[in-house]
């Protein structure tokens, strides 16, 4: 994180950032201030005339994020934060600000009813971007389709050493199930697409009435349904719901509205997205980004086990 804090780097950052004001005809009225620091990113924010703007950098291997969200913008521009600038190269975007977080609304309301006006807006956002797959594949956005996920699954086999031999004996085994279930979610017919891949409370924002999906930087191009393994998750983990009860089937019905009745293959991405989870984290890792979670030593195997440990379809551990 040295690196996000560098002085000399923080100089360049601003001195972009003040060059970007002056193209919009604003000024700044305050200092650029730090508030958020990753080991894969950084956030910072500056007070204008207009208004905060918000100023993002990423890590090389998730670079692609700036020109995702301004391929986004282009399409659906009141689905993301305003897009004020972008340098695709070096991975940096300038935008607007998003308004109130989703999660202290939650956190206050203790409520999931947001959540029934956000999931199908969310699904007619992914329906929509499905016109630009190529493009969106052609910026760097990892492909994760389902053509990809039973022999992604076996090599990240391989690859995990948290796992003990009778779980790695088992996952393997798992193999032609997961290649199966990728053939069953393929025939409902739906064309692939973005997906945000960690879609919880932390990446909404709430402004002026409308909702807005922040951080892209774990989306990839997939099914569309693999989005609902993390939202339907964190909403269970948040408010203590049961897994697979009827608050959560509600939120699965919203994000279905765009769709159509598709219940059944709704249930099977939930357990192929977790599988397409564990994925994007062993990228994460192998970028350099280890990261700890309280049940296991890696999230890429913790993914793994919670796919051995999934009953049966529509349970949604």
């Amino acid at each position: 994180m040295d690196a996000w804090t560098d002085a000399r780097w923080l100089a360049e950052v601003k001195g972009w950032v003040d060059w970007q004001l002056e193209e919009l005809g604003l000024q700044s009225t305050g200092a650029l201030e730090q508030p958020h620091v990753r080991p894969w990113s950084t956030v910072l924010r500056m007070p204008t005339t207009g208004g905060d703007v918000w100023f993002k950098a990423n890590v090389p291997v998730l670079a692609y994020e700036a020109a995702v969200v301004g391929l986004l913008a282009a399409r659906r521009p009141g689905f993301v934060p305003g897009l004020l600038a972008t340098d695709v190269e070096r991975g940096w975007m300038l935008m607007a600000d998003g308004g109130e977080r989703l999660r202290e609304i939650v956190e206050r309301e203790r409520d999931l009813g947001r959540w029934l006006d956000i999931l199908p807006r969310y699904g007619r956002l992914q329906i929509d971007m499905a016109e630009d797959r190529d493009r969106l594949l052609g910026v760097g956005l990892p492909d994760r389709r389902l053509e990809t996920l039973a022999s992604g699954y076996e090599e990240l086999i391989g690859r995990v050493d948290t796992v003990t031999d009778d779980e790695r004996r088992r996952l393997r085994a798992l193999v032609p199930t997961i290649a199966e279930l990728c053939e069953c979610l393929a025939c409902a017919g739906l064309p692939e697409t973005i997906q945000h891949d960690d879609l919880h409370d932390g990446q909404i924002f709430v402004r002026d009435g409308r909702y807005l999906f922040f951080d892209w930087g774990d989306s990839c191009i997939s099914h569309p349904f693999h989005s609902l393994t993390v939202a339907l998750r964190a909403n269970a983990a948040k408010l203590d719901l049961e897994p697979g009860g009827p608050e959560l089937q509600r939120l699965r019905d919203a994000y279905l509205e765009p769709f159509g009745d598709l219940h059944e293959a709704a249930d099977l991405a939930y357990r192929t997205g977790t599988v397409a989870r564990a994925l994007a984290w062993d990228r994460f890792v192998r970028g350099g980004f280890p990261h700890a979670e309280p049940e296991d030593e890696l999230a890429t195997a913790h993914g793994l086990k919670l796919f051995l440990g999934n009953g049966p379809i529509g349970t949604w551990r």
